[in-house]
């Protein structure tokens, strides 16, 4: 009502990148959790040292703990700032509900993330889009563990306050609060990375509560295993998966549930769960395109192409690159990096991010296909596999792996696993024990992954 545009901020970053992204965003206010002050003001420090204007702070002071310090004539004290304000003051409307919301900076995978320019109209499309595929009613309950940085919280941060929900906010996310949170408000809905799931599933029993009812949670980011999805529908949840990007606001697609496929086999029925599944009602255009072409690939299960998008609910621009936007809407389409195929019931299943497919010996290899095996692993917690260079067949897909509390496995023993359920090219042959970077989603960041696979160089 301000006429102001929003842009949320990663609070993993530190303050050298937030300074990087105030200055590229203009901001002109910043408004901080107290206990995010230190990583802040470093940023604005940072601007102050490159005789750039620092925007003004505002502080949101702890219930209990009343902010009293002034860091500087350009600070207040969020409460205090309020009972300022001016009761007559006119709202600020936009001229055109294209004029830009927010921006959102992507999950921080390159050193420079972009601005992601998200218009009115956008917003609120994709809000009623997704809390429609939640199936959320009035007065919802909301647990949060999507961050409200990323994509505005895949835009429930509007969604709830149009249906009068309540929100439930967690500072770090543990399977025990999760648990509790759920059982002592009634939670009725949550979303979660497949990295929560995985957390949920795995956590011990002494964490867990029973809760009366079901949770619905949306879970989107990366392909989740069948196997998880299976485990949490034992816990009590119903699981509804989601594909989208940063530059699609969150959701572009669901797997609609078909009624004929709950007497399916329990491994089937997952399986197609899994899918990235139909666009949304509120999205114009969602299709698996040959990148070169632009022509759609065929429905049938096996062609691969890249995912394309268009419409009111992607991205306006990417702010202040214009040759980063052009690439990206090449040939009139947006184009995601995800490769899928589409099947015969229209279906969109991803197979790979374009850059992380592996090639060994002029094969392609989804490595989303390798995960998926090496999950149903009784021993393995988390799992990511990337390309090794290899002198012989030019790539070969290498996995890295963190093993559950008290497990013991031998790399060979994966190794036998895999080609025990797959064809032998697409087993790793390579295996790396470690904990997984992520990213602050809980997306793992296989660029890291990439860079050690190379650095150990070609395995034959």
């Amino acid at each position: 009502m301000a006429g102001a545009v929003i842009c949320t901020l990663n609070t993993r970053h530190d303050s050298a990148m937030l300074s990087v992204l105030l200055k590229h965003s203009d901001t002109k206010v910043i408004f901080v959790d107290q206990h995010l002050l230190q990583l802040a003001q470093g940023a604005l420090d940072i601007l102050a040292n490159e005789k750039v204007t620092p925007p003004l702070l505002v502080v949101i002071s702890e219930s209990n703990n009343s902010y009293h310090t002034i860091v500087n004539s350009n600070s207040y004290e969020y409460e205090s700032l309020l009972e300022s304000g001016n009761s007559e003051f006119s709202v600020r409307w936009p001229t055109s509900e294209f004029d830009p919301i927010s921006v959102n900076y992507t999950s921080g995978t390159t050193s420079r993330p972009k601005g992601v320019v998200y218009s009115h109209r956008g917003a609120y499309l994709n809000t009623i889009a997704t809390f429609l595929l939640h199936e959320m009613s009035s007065w919802p309950v909301y647990l949060w563990t999507v961050p409200t940085f990323h994509c505005n919280g895949w835009c429930l941060t509007w969604g709830l306050a149009a249906l009068g929900g309540t929100s439930i906010c967690l500072r770090q996310v543990y399977p025990k609060d999760i648990f509790e949170n759920i059982a002592e408000h009634k939670v009725t809905h949550m979303s979660g990375a497949p990295t929560v799931l995985n957390m949920l599933v795995n956590s011990p029993v002494s964490d867990r509560k029973p809760f009366p009812h079901s949770v619905n949670i949306m879970t989107g980011g990366s392909p989740p295993p069948p196997q998880i999805i299976s485990k949490m529908e034992e816990l009590g949840f119903r699981v509804h998966h989601l594909y989208g990007l940063t530059e699609t606001y969150g959701p572009g697609t669901y797997c609609l549930w078909r009624p004929e496929w709950d007497s399916l086999p329990p491994n089937e029925k997952y399986k197609l769960k899994a899918r990235q599944g139909v666009q949304h009602l509120c999205s114009e255009a969602v299709d698996v395109m040959d990148p070169l072409t632009m022509e759609k690939v065929p429905e049938d299960g096996k062609t691969i192409g890249e995912i394309m998008f268009r419409g009111n609910t992607v991205m306006s621009e990417y702010l202040k690159d214009e040759e980063a936007t052009k690439e990206a809407f090449k040939g009139g389409w947006f184009h995601s990096g995800d490769l899928a195929v589409k099947h015969p019931d229209g279906y969109i299943e991803v197979k790979d991010r374009l850059k992380d497919i592996v090639i060994s010996g002029g094969e392609n290899i989804s490595t989303v296909e390798v995960e998926r095996v090496l999950y149903s692993h009784p021993a393995i917690f988390e799992t990511a596999v990337v390309a090794r260079p290899d002198n012989h067949w030019g790539q070969t897909p290498c996995a890295f792996v963190k093993l559950k509390d008290g497990s013991n496995v031998s790399d060979q023993e994966i190794i036998n696993f895999c080609r025990d359920n797959l064809p032998h090219y697409m087993a790793p042959r390579t295996v790396i024990f470690q904990d997984l970077p992520k990213t602050s989603t809980g997306k793992i960041q296989k660029f890291i992954l990439r860079e050690k696979a190379r650095a150990l160089g070609s395995l034959c």
